[in-house]
């Protein structure tokens, strides 16, 4: 299974946020979308980083005045991107051994899409039961 596959499932909207906008308005956008992460952009096809829940919490640990601080200042800034030709198995590992939630997808270097753990959790439980119906159907004919 490919990426591709995700995202015509789940659309291919990416929430995005300026490098230069503070942590508020940040917090708003989370909250208003219902997403973990927002990809950090200039321009909205060109990511430069995310930040996603953790790193607002993070920033708010020790920090009273986190509200004002830029998301620049806290955002990751080496993002892991995947394509939609990529292999579902293989972006899951990568996610898991890396130890980050949310993925940023190119296509040819513009943004299309943006997948969650959950997403490829959701897209290998889906390929496992079309499986195991498939083998049960060979095993036990009708």
């Amino acid at each position: 299974m490919k990426i591709a596959n995700i995202l015509s499932a789940k659309g291919m909207n990416v929430f995005t946020v300026a490098p230069n906008q503070l942590l508020r308005e940040a917090i708003h956008l989370l909250v208003q979308h219902n997403v973990g992460a927002l990809v950090v952009a200039e321009k909205s096809d060109k990511p430069i980083g995310i930040i996603t829940e953790r790193d607002v919490v993070r920033a708010a640990a020790g920090n009273e005045n986190f509200f004002a601080v830029r998301v620049g200042d806290v955002m990751t800034k080496d993002v892991i991107t995947a394509a939609p030709e990529d292999d579902v198995k293989s972006v899951g590992q990568t996610m898991t051994t890396r130890r980050f939630r949310h993925m940023p997808i190119l296509d040819r270097g513009k943004m299309v899409g943006i997948i969650s753990i959950g997403d490829v959790l959701k897209a290998q439980l889906e390929e496992y039961e079309g499986l195991i119906e498939t083998l049960n159907a060979q095993i036990a004919p009708g």
